[in-house]
């Protein structure tokens, strides 16, 4: 089964999938999207590993995601993805779409349009549980700024069809789980 945990930012969607995935009787492995770039997300960092149980596995994967989900799916495990926010910054901040968006520049992103198509690809066909964790961006003011209003175009487009290709969809807002699919 495939779940796609969507929240804003300290909603607790994070807690709910680690949660879930703990209580699926499944080997977990936590696939983690951040990369430590500065010391506030290195912080972050050290908080969620702190907080994971010890006997989950874990695979670091900021770009390559289906990759990472084709190596280590099985029917006994439990892939928890924690989150396509990250992976999508990564996506955006690793090809030229941010410094096309940043110019005023009409952006392409072949790499983030392949490596999305993959991932949707892939989902179906996965064995065992995969649990993806999103923010949900679509419910604030629209941002000023291009590179700002491309991640949040590029966020709800991935959302929208990674909720499609799961069988459950759960939104958290305030620590409180409301199903959606």
């Amino acid at each position: 089964m495939r779940e796609l945990i969507l929240g804003g930012a300290r909603s607790g969607k994070s807690l709910l999938a680690e949660r879930r995935a703990g209580e699926s009787g499944l080997r977990v492995i936590y696939v983690a999207t951040a990369q430590a770039l500065d010391a506030e997300m290195s912080r972050r960092i050290v908080h969620h590993r702190d907080r994971r149980r010890a006997d989950w596995g874990l695979v670091e994967e900021p770009l390559e995601l289906a990759a990472a989900l084709r190596r280590n799916a099985a029917p006994e495990v439990c892939l928890l993805v924690d989150c396509l926010t990250l992976w999508l910054s990564n996506l955006l901040f690793a090809g030229e779409a941010a410094i096309q968006a940043e110019a005023g520049k009409a952006v392409r992103c072949p790499r983030l349009d392949g490596a999305t198509q993959a991932l949707i690809d892939l989902l179906p066909q996965l064995p065992g549980q995969v649990i993806l964790v999103s923010n949900e961006v679509g419910s604030g003011v629209v941002p000023m700024a291009a590179l700002s209003r491309l991640f949040a175009d590029e966020q709800g487009r991935l959302n929208q069809r990674v909720a499609a290709a799961c069988e459950r969809v759960t939104l958290v807002v305030a620590g409180l789980p409301l199903s959606l699919k």
